[in-house]
């Protein structure tokens, strides 16, 4: 393998901890987060790297530790497993920053999560003895150092971090990790030279987000925000909408679909724009696949249109493959069926499709690099992909929306902090307002420039939050 002038090691790596507050409850699957002072944690990395020619430059990754979403665990309380992932990243962070070797971002990625995974193990015990770690759980966390890592590339050399993915910078191809079938192919094929102008955004409607102005309750926020689903579609013209269900109640779940359905286009008509765009998902809650074949023939039996504006159903069944095998491609015959948290890996990804699913959900807080390896196989395979959030918020958002600026989604990309804890992003707002506030349904990209992944860390004001 060839010795590239650009290839980097790791100088130093800081690791800071932020906390943001929810203005309103966000139940997804089993689980509701609700406001409070210290409601989520969010892992910050700043890395300091230097290229075997002696440049250096200075890059920042950002992500939400998601606990309940990356291990909903019966037996340890969200509250730890927020504790164990700060624990993890201090701990693999240490590790890293003694990696005294050169390569691609991608490259320390890849070749350091057995690391992140053996760490991980290591902690578990002290947590939840006797329980699995979930290796979702410690990929979000390696997610922000993989991001940072990929902006000081840039940085250090002068160039958007994605026009770093070609045989320029790499001295290996992608068979290294996927196979011969991808010799001669770099990440840089499957990625647009530039940033779209515009994308289309997923409003997320919570299973208990109120639809109108008679759903809203006295716990519900009273602030600047909107509220119910109505006045967000005329603040914002979002036309595309993520369904959450319950995935354990088939009637509420086919009125859920139908009346977001109807209540979004009765709310667009005012402005004129008939088209109306739904995804729905369960996050694993229903038991089999039967469930959500009954779940999409009902939709279409109470409201055909609604079905027609249906373009995927996301993770609908349980994230355990390989433990419990499922036939999805029953229901894959209906509607598109894309995987989101069985994806913890390549290996998972191959069985996902094996059992039918027809998709799979791009998301950053997995790994900036094994996003980038999984687009590489789902353009290959020819399948669907979109991309999805995490609640990001400030530079975890940015990277999310720049991602899917630079791919080809299903449509348009997920940025939900927008409504649940907007304010903790002022300032990545000031410097990104399009991305922070959608417009006739879009966010606009125009400030994604400059060197790393755009997010213009210069020009952000220290002053403000």
């Amino acid at each position: 393998m060839k010795t590239m002038a650009t290839d980097v090691r790791i100088m130093e790596l800081e690791v800071r901890f932020t906390y943001k507050t929810r203005r309103a409850q966000l139940k997804f699957g089993g689980s509701v987060k609700g406001p409070s002072a210290r409601s989520g944690a969010g892992l910050n990395v700043t890395a300091l790297v230097e290229t075997r020619d002696g440049r250096r430059a200075v890059g920042r990754g950002s992500m939400v530790l998601g606990s309940a979403w990356s291990w909903p665990s019966q037996v340890v309380p969200s509250f730890m497993v927020t504790d164990f992932m700060r624990n993890l990243a201090v701990r693999y962070g240490g590790e890293l920053r003694k990696r005294d070797e050169y390569g691609h971002p991608m490259e320390h990625a890849l070749e350091t999560e057995e690391l992140l995974l053996d760490l991980a193990n290591e902690m578990v015990e002290q947590y939840a003895p006797g329980e699995a770690m979930p290796r979702m759980c410690a990929l979000v966390v390696g997610a922000a150092f993989d991001a940072a890592l990929h902006d000081a590339f840039g940085h250090a050399l002068g160039l958007d971090a994605y026009a770093t993915l070609g045989p320029e910078h790499m001295s290996w191809d992608l068979s290294r990790y996927l196979g011969a079938a991808f010799k001669d192919r770099y990440p840089a094929d499957y990625v647009k030279p530039r940033y779209d102008a515009t994308l289309p955004v997923f409003h997320l409607v919570g299973g208990n987000d109120p639809l109108t102005p008679a759903d809203v309750g006295p716990d519900d926020p009273h602030d600047a925000y909107p509220t119910d689903l109505v006045a967000w579609v005329k603040r914002d013209g979002v036309f595309c909408h993520k369904v959450k269900l319950r995935g354990n109640d088939l009637v509420w779940d086919v009125d859920r679909t139908v009346s977001v359905f109807r209540v979004v286009r009765e709310a667009l008509a005012e402005s004129g724009r008939a088209e109306v765009y739904l995804t729905s998902d369960a996050n694993e809650m229903c038991e089999d696949v039967e469930y959500v074949i009954h779940y999409l023939n009902q939709v279409r039996e109470r409201s055909p249109e609604a079905y027609d504006a249906l373009l995927y159903v996301e993770q609908p069944t349980t994230r355990r493959l390989f433990e419990r095998p499922l036939d999805v491609g029953r229901a894959a015959r209906l509607k598109p069926i894309l995987a989101d948290e069985a994806l913890s890996g390549l290996e998972a990804m191959d069985e996902a499709l094996r059992q039918g699913y027809t998709g799979v959900a791009l998301k950053t807080c997995k790994g900036h690099s094994t996003a980038l390896l999984m687009l590489a196989k789902a353009t290959e395979a020819g399948v669907p992909y979109s991309v999805q959030d995490l609640t990001l918020t400030g530079l975890g958002l940015i990277q999310s929306v720049g991602l899917a600026g630079r791919i080809r989604p299903i449509m348009g990309v997920e940025a939900n902090a927008r409504q649940f804890c907007p304010d903790a992003s002022r300032r990545a707002e000031q410097v990104h307002p399009g991305i922070f506030r959608a417009r006739d349904g879009l966010l606009d990209l125009s400030s994604l420039r400059g060197a790393g992944l755009g997010y213009q860390y210069e020009a952000f004001d220290p002053l403000v939050v």
